[in-house]
């Protein structure tokens, strides 16, 4: 198991209630190391959080130990089987009861210095 997928599913297994539920699927292409994660669906809430904001953390983390191997990592978190995407109709009237969440996209990290502005910027 490489560095970073270990470091995930460790970090993912310490943040959910189901951590046997927990798998990290790595892919590498020509754009970076892809982590593809799934979870349980009751832990998708803690995975993602508030707007997005500890999915991307999560991601601004995964950088910073991909740059140690001077990879490029990035995170993908799968809708569950049967997930309910926030915002979805579903007595048909056209109107959600939650709202829609918003996508979070992280930017690009070039050194470990601006990853650890980044991460001091979200606290």
């Amino acid at each position: 198991m490489d560095q970073s997928q270990e470091f995930l599913t460790m970090l993912l297994q310490a943040l959910v209630d189901n951590p046997e539920a927990v798998e990290v699927t790595r892919t590498v292409d020509e754009m970076g190391v892809l982590m593809t994660v799934k979870v349980s669906p009751e832990d998708m809430g803690k995975v993602i959080g508030r707007q997005g904001a500890t999915a991307k953390s999560i991601r601004t983390l995964l950088r910073v130990v991909g740059m140690k191997d001077q990879q490029r990592v990035n995170m993908k978190i799968e809708e569950p089987e049967g997930g309910m995407r926030f915002g979805h109709d579903d007595d048909g009237s056209g109107e959600s009861e939650a709202p829609v969440a918003p996508k979070v996209q992280a930017a690009d990290i070039d050194d470990v210095d601006a990853a650890i502005e980044d991460l001091k910027n979200e606290f």
